[in-house]
């Protein structure tokens, strides 16, 4: 019986090694075959690596030992999926929700599984000591911000920060971003960044030799958000095939919504609602994009009806910041759709209300005590989900 599987081992005899991960491709009774070593060592003070097929025993008390006397004393076979199969991640940057095909988002959701056991029970993890992460938000930002330095702080990593860069770094006195980028990755090993310009990520990305993530470019797109946005519905609901989500409020400007609506449309069977005021009504954009990947979709003025219906009600802020002068208009969207008590007395028992946040009042307070209320547990989920790309964009699968 074939099966693929990796773990990795510390313990190598006579040799600098910090870290592995093997991958046994085939298996019986008593004995394992690895088909790709990697060997992280040495040589003249410059790391290399090394392939090698290494035949190994499996003894009694459960340790596997090669000739060449390498052991490894804990071993566990999984089925994994082939997009695991290998050591490299393949993204070299993370721009856009496009980039994620339903494979790739299985397995990241599975290393922030693991994640999660790490920040529960390992607050101690040195798995990216020696990385530096640099944080460039052009915008403000409490949660994406903090998460990221959380996410690179409980893995062992250190932070760079620049909280307001857009008047508190050079950009104030006019250096461009692609400028500001050649400078930074000489500072650090990958670069986190959220600007007030759609496209600006992916100019930085084809600037820098580091990694990118981008975490929010104005009314662009967020993936990392989406990615646990997406983490969330499948912990909440247990399941992303078949679901209804209705998308609440600033669709025109939210770049939260615009992520999510692409990676949901990798599932089967999705339906989504847009329930908007008709100024910040959904792009056409991302309504030929879901009829492309056959996706349905559906606008509503009803917010009470579309949340009998759905299993997920993910509503956004009116953002006030996007108007420009135009406050106007601004106040003719703000508060008209609010989920409050008498959405959670029409909202199905096993549905879930999620917002992005910040919010302001278009959740009320009181549906916060309602076990129905995701937002907050949502919020935590970006932990788990940013420490797994951190890892997979310095160290690979």
């Amino acid at each position: 019986m074939a099966s693929s599987a990796a773990f990795s081992t510390y313990a190598l005899h006579g040799s600098k090694l910090a870290s592995r991960t093997m991958w046994a491709n085939t298996f019986n009774e008593h004995t394992y075959s690895c088909s790709i070593l990697q060997l992280k060592q040495s040589i003249c003070g410059k790391p290399s690596s090394l392939s090698v097929e290494i035949p190994f025993e499996l003894q009694p008390n459960g340790r596997l030992v090669s000739k060449n006397r390498i052991i490894c004393s804990a071993f566990k076979v999984e089925n994994t999926p082939s997009v695991m199969v290998g050591n490299k991640f393949q993204l070299e940057d993370v721009i856009e929700a496009q980039q994620f095909d339903r494979e790739t988002l299985n397995a990241i959701f599975e290393v922030a599984r693991e994640m999660e056991l790490v920040e529960k029970n390992t607050p101690g993890s040195q798995l990216l000591k020696g990385y530096l992460m640099a944080t460039l938000f052009y915008e403000p930002s409490t949660r994406t911000r903090l998460s990221f330095e959380s996410a690179m702080k409980r893995l062992g990593g250190e932070v760079l920060t620049t909280e307001n860069a857009r008047e508190f770094s050079s950009a104030a006195k006019g250096e461009t971003l692609e400028d500001t980028i050649r400078t930074v990755e000489g500072y650090s090993d990958i670069i986190v960044m959220r600007h007030f310009e759609s496209g600006a990520a992916r100019r930085a990305a084809t600037t820098a030799s580091i990694p990118i993530i981008n975490a929010g470019d104005g009314p662009g797109q967020h993936p990392t958000q989406a990615l646990l946005d997406v983490y969330t519905i499948e912990r909440e609901i247990g399941k992303l095939d078949g679901i209804k989500v209705g998308l609440v409020g600033d669709l025109a400007y939210g770049r939260t919504v615009r992520s999510l609506a692409h990676l949901l449309a990798k599932y089967h069977d999705v339906k989504i609602y847009f329930v908007s005021p008709d100024v910040v009504r959904m792009k056409n954009d991302i309504k030929d994009y879901l009829t492309s990947m056959g996706i349905e979709w559906e606008e509503s003025a009803d917010l009470m009806d579309v949340a009998s219906k759905c299993d997920v009600i993910y509503q956004t802020r009116i953002q006030r910041e996007r108007f420009g002068e135009r406050i106007d208009l601004y106040e003719e969207a703000r508060g008209k759709y609010i989920v409050n008590q008498d959405v959670l007395n029409v909202l199905q028992k096993h549905a879930v209300v999620m917002h992005p946040l910040p919010r302001l009042d278009e959740i009320t307070v009181d549906v916060d005590k309602d076990p129905r209320a995701a937002y907050f547990r949502q919020a935590k989920n970006g932990l788990y989900i940013r420490m797994a790309l951190l890892k997979l964009l310095l160290l690979g699968w």
